[in-house]
C-alpha cells in the first residue's frame, strides 16, 4: 500500500502502491507526495523515538542513582512495553564491569527498548519453535533470495497447528513485520508479502533469538525481583585491538555476569572463539550460555560436557536460567 499526508490540512489517505513517488491533489486543493507505507511509518517511528529520547534526557530525575540498575521489579514495569532499559545509566554497571577487565564496552542503547513488537514476535517463535520456526525460516529464506513474498504451506498440518500458524501470521501483519498475508483456503497455504526494512530483515535473519533470550531473562528477573542490568548487541574492544559483539548480557546484583550467545545457523566453526572468550572474561561455565535452536537436549548435554560452556535450545533456556537465578 501507499500513503499520503497533506501538509496543509493534515488529511491522511491510502493509495494503491503504483502511486508511490508521485504527487496527488488533496481534497483541500494542495499537493501531497505519496510514499510507501512502510517507509512512511519507519520515518515517523524514527522521529518519535528521537524526540522521546530527547525528552527523557531532559527529565529532571533522569540521572539519579536508582537508574544505574533496575531495582526490584514492580507491577508497573512491563517487560514487553518499556523504554526504561534504554539509557546510559542502565548500561553503566555492565560497562564498568568490563572496564575492570581492561575491556572497553560500548552499549547499543535502543537494542533493549521493548516498546516495539520484535519482543512479542520473538517470544512466540521461541516458545513454539518446532512449529513457528518454519514460518520464520520461510520468511528469512525469501528475504535472502530477494523475493517479495513466499508461501507457508498448511496441507500437512493438523487443524490445531494450522490455527496457530494463522494466528501467528496475522500477528506478524498486525505488528507490521510483514506487509500482507493472503490466505488461500482451497490451496491450503498462506502467502506472506515481505517487509524490507533493515530491522525487520535482521529480525528474521537471527535477531529474533536474541530478543527471545533477552525476554526470557527479563521475565525471570522480574518474577524473582532480582536486581540486574542488561544489554543486547554490546560491542567490546579488547587491548589487542580485537572487537567483538555480545548478543545478550546480564549483570545480576551488580556483580554476577550472565552471557548468552544466540545461534540460528552453524556455530561449530566458532567454538574455539567462545572457549577463549569465556576464559578471558572468567565467567563460570553455567553462566556462559550458547543458545542454539537446532540442538536437541542430548546434544546440548554432550556439548556442555565437551566444551566447558552451557549449551541450551529455546525450550531449555528458561529452565537453565531459572536454575541459576
Amino acid at each position: 500500500m501507499a500513503i499520503s499526508r497533506c501538509n496543509k490540512c493534515g488529511n491522511v489517505t491510502e493509495h494503491e502502491r503504483e502511486l508511490v513517488a508521485t504527487t496527488i491533489v488533496c481534497q483541500c486543493g494542495a499537493s501531497a507526495a505519496v510514499y510507501d507505507t512502510a517507509y512512511f511509518v519507519n520515518k515517523l517511528s524514527e522521529m518519535y523515538f528521537a524526540l522521546r529520547k530527547e525528552f527523557n534526557a531532559l527529565t529532571p530525575d533522569s540521572s539519579t542513582p536508582h537508574q544505574n540498575q533496575l531495582k526490584k521489579s514492580d507491577d508497573s514495569f512491563d517487560i514487553h512495553n518499556s523504554d526504561s532499559l534504554s539509557s546510559d545509566a542502565q548500561h553503566a554497571p555492565i560497562i564498568q564491569w568490563f572496564k575492570s577487565k581492561n575491556i572497553i564496552a560500548t552499549a547499543s542503547i535502543n537494542a533493549v527498548d521493548t516498546t516495539g513488537y520484535f519482543d512479542e514476535a520473538a517470544v512466540a517463535i521461541g516458545t513454539d519453535y518446532e512449529l513457528l520456526g518454519v514460518v520464520c525460516e520461510q520468511i528469512r529464506y525469501a528475504q535472502q533470495k530477494e523475493y517479495t513474498s513466499n508461501l507457508i504451506h498448511l496441507d500437512k498440518k493438523s487443524k490445531e497447528d494450522v490455527k496457530a500458524i494463522e494466528v501467528f501470521v496475522q500477528q506478524l501483519y498486525d505488528h507490521s513485520l510483514i506487509a500482507r498475508c493472503i490466505s488461500n483456503k482451497k490451496e491450503k497455504n498462506i502467502r506472506v508479502v515481505l517487509q524490507n526494512a533493515p530491522s525487520v530483515r535482521r529480525f528474521f535473519a537471527g535477531d529474533w533469538l536474541e530478543w527471545f533470550a533477552l525476554m526470557v531473562g527479563l521475565r525471570i528477573c522480574k518474577e524473582r525481583n532480582i536486581k540486574f542490568s542488561c544489554a543486547r548487541n554490546m560491542t567490546l574492544a579488547f587491548p589487542s585491538n580485537e572487537n567483538r559483539e555480545l548478543d545478550v548480557f546480564f549483570l545480576i546484583n551488580n556483580n554476577q555476569p550472565l552471557y548468552i550467545e544466540c545461534k540460528t545457523g552453524d556455530f561449530r566453526q566458532d567454538l574455539d572463539k567462545y572457549v577463549a572468550l569465556r576464559k578471558r572474561l572468567a565467567i563460570d561455565q553455567r553462566y556462559f550460555i550458547l543458545c542454539v535452536v537446532d540442538l536437541d537436549n542430548e546434544q546440548c548435554k554432550g556439548l556442555t560436557a565437551m566444551y566447558g560452556m552451557t549449551f541450551v535450545n529455546t525450550q531449555t533456556l528458561g529452565q537453565h536460567l531459572t536454575s541459576l537465578l
